[in-house]
């Protein structure tokens, strides 16, 4: 099992997700950010390595603009180097690798412009790890879309815009159940439609389900994975107490976290916490791994 957090590293004093207004946009202000983000991500990826944090997920930010029309700089190109050795330094020590874009990547969008500009954002995220010369088993993991009053013809559309993606996209691509919309049931139903992995999130789960009990949503989620994806991933947290449903917790909650992996013994998978202290709960978590044996 590999554990780790997502894209900020609090402790070492850089940042791999540097980004820009677009009004400043120039090919030597990208150059230069995008160097910082490489040279950061590099360390953040030591230090991981060094504290047996082996799954990590890049930032969407790492090349900005790189999905924009603004960007006509060969970025894979330039920094094909740099790339090339982050990529070896990965495998080499056979982490874990993932991106996440953001909320406004839509597959499913009743707008033509909105999925167009969505698949140029997924297209970037295959490039970054293409780029690196990573294995299918670094995804991209997506929230299903929005529901817009009509889930049934929602998820058509996105059934329909998956099979019109390139393999660059299809290979990487996975999508998670989510707190408010898509849980679980109807990532299985896209799922049998596309053949996509679903990436399941169990803090999402306990915010929004249709009755599946944990080890069994995990089993479920997990059987969508064929062996080019690699072993399954699978997001956790918590609830942050005393806020609205859905807030993920500042620090890992050591009972809640037992608790979770006692329901799921005997299940592989590589757990990605989506917890907002990040590395610092990574500490904790990768005690309790070792204590219990799944590490």
């Amino acid at each position: 099992m590999k554990l780790g957090y997502p894209c900020i590293n609090r402790s070492i004093g850089c940042t791999a997700n540097h980004t820009f207004r677009l009004a400043s946009y120039s090919e030597e202000r990208l150059k230069e950010t995008v160097e910082k983000n490489l040279d950061c991500m590099q360390e953040i990826l030591e230090y991981n390595l060094e504290r047996g944090f082996m799954f990590f997920r890049i930032s969407s930010d790492t090349v900005p603009f790189a999905s924009h029309p603004v960007c006509r700089f060969s970025w894979r190109k330039h920094f094909s180097k740099k790339l090339g050795n982050i990529g070896r330094f990965i495998k080499k020590h056979k982490m874990r690798i993932s991106m996440h874009p953001d909320q406004f990547v839509l597959l499913n969008s009743q707008k033509e412009e909105v999925v167009e500009r969505s698949i140029a954002e997924l297209d970037y995220h295959c490039e970054l790890l293409d780029g690196m010369g990573l294995p299918a088993s670094a995804k991209v993991q997506l929230h299903v879309g929005g529901v817009y009053g009509e889930r049934e013809n929602a998820m058509e559309r996105f059934v329909e815009r998956y099979g019109e993606l390139s393999e660059k996209i299809k290979k990487r691509l996975a999508i998670e159940n989510d707190h408010r919309s898509y849980p679980l049931a109807d990532c299985m139903e896209l799922h049998s439609e596309t053949g996509i992995p679903v990436i399941f999130d169990s803090f999402h789960h306990e915010c929004l389900n249709r009755g599946e009990k944990m080890r069994k949503a995990v089993e479920t989620a997990a059987g969508t994975w064929k062996k080019r994806d690699g072993v399954p991933m699978l997001d956790y947290s918590s609830q942050k107490k005393g806020t609205v449903k859905g807030s993920h917790t500042e620090h890992i909650d050591a009972r809640h976290f037992r608790k979770f992996l006692k329901e799921t013994e005997g299940i592989d998978f590589d757990i990605m916490l989506e917890i907002k202290d990040k590395e610092n709960s990574a500490k904790t978590a990768i005690k309790i791994l070792k204590q219990l044996g799944r590490v």
